[in-house]
């Protein structure tokens, strides 16, 4: 459905029940490319994001999920890896973490990126997307286990400044 707020029309695309809701990281470390991508009802939807996005994201679905009360949820999902050649629908700018308490489930919102004024609000006639998946707590626990794996995939970090080095090193600011 789609719904206009101020200047932006934003397109709304919920999964109740997703298949599957996971990322995946393409490309050499240091130049990796973060998806996230939503399977369900016959559909699928991949969108690009940021390192930092993923590892925040699995980071206060980890927090939410330890403030909930113990619950039978089905086991953990095994289903994580992404489609073959996905299309990116749009790069993702904020995203939301909630939990519904009525259905027991996750809420997890990726909004599109839009293009900004000089004020810092949307510009005129901008149509905007927004994904909202609706995750059991294993769905979620799992896409935080394999988000965490995907996320520390990438480039070792410095023993001495904690910075990511490249496979030649890098300017370590502690060692002048």
């Amino acid at each position: 459905f789609t719904v206009r707020v101020g200047s932006v029309m934003t397109t709304y695309r919920d999964f109740d029940a997703p298949d599957a809701f996971t990322t995946t990281a393409v490309g050499r470390p240091g130049e990796r490319t973060f998806l996230i991508q939503v399977r369900g009802e016959g559909e699928t939807i991949t969108v690009k994001c940021e390192k930092s996005q993923v590892a925040a994201i699995a980071h206060y679905v980890r927090e939410l999920l330890a403030d909930l009360p113990d619950s039978k949820d089905a086991p953990l999902p095994e289903a994580l890896s992404v489609s073959p050649n996905p299309e990116v629908a749009f790069v993702v700018g904020p995203i939301g973490v909630a939990y519904d308490r009525e259905l027991d489930r996750i809420v997890i919102h990726l909004d599109e990126m839009v293009d900004l004024d000089e004020e810092g609000e949307p510009l005129d006639d901008v149509v905007a997307s927004r994904i909202r998946g609706f995750l059991t707590r294993a769905q979620a626990l799992a896409f935080c286990d394999h988000a965490d794996d995907v996320v520390g995939a990438g480039r070792p970090n410095c023993r001495w400044c904690g910075l990511p080095m490249n496979i030649d090193g890098h300017p370590c600011p502690r060692m002048n």
